[in-house]
């Protein structure tokens, strides 16, 4: 005999083939109720807990950047989050960016102004998204604000899902 100490039952030394199945079906059924719990837990966990999200974010953020301050507007389309791609087409981007970019120059510097994180957005799908503002100073505007958004895409990966110039 043996003490089971789960149920705090005696059984024999040995259990039949049947009773071994069900024991091991029971502890599967056990295991995957844990790890969904576990899995839950982390869901419901604020990314504002994620002391990296926002790091995460500005990097893409910049490295975004980096792409249209050297003039790769239609890259930065390619690399931009799935709700940017839906709203404006690699076309219109490009022109877009050219006709207010080219006018304030060269991209002399950029710093960091503020950071946010928010779980959505006006007319936006669910996020969690990041709002960065840049104080930015172009060759031919030196107070320039930019507003870069980036979005948490499903493969966990930040993009830019929107920005901004005033």
């Amino acid at each position: 005999m043996s003490l089971d100490l789960a149920s705090g039952t005696f059984r024999p030394a040995r259990a039949s083939k049947k009773e071994e199945r069900m024991t091991t079906m029971q502890t599967r059924r056990e295991l995957a109720t844990w790890l969904s719990a576990l899995s839950l837990v982390g869901l419901a966990r604020p990314l504002a807990a994620d002391g990296g999200a926002e790091e995460r974010a500005v990097a893409a953020a910049r490295s975004w950047l980096d792409l249209v301050d050297g003039g790769g507007c239609v890259t930065s389309w390619d690399e931009a989050a799935s709700v940017f791609k839906r709203a404006v087409t690699r076309t219109q981007w490009d022109q877009a960016v050219r006709s207010v970019r080219t006018p304030l120059g060269r991209c002399v510097s950029r710093t960091l102004r503020s950071r946010k994180i928010v779980d959505s957005l006006p007319g936006a799908p669910k996020g969690p998204y990041v709002v960065l503002q840049f104080d930015t100073f172009f060759e031919r505007k030196p107070d320039a604000v930019e507003t870069v958004t980036p979005a948490l895409e499903r493969d966990g990966r930040w993009r830019v899902a929107g920005y901004f110039i005033r």
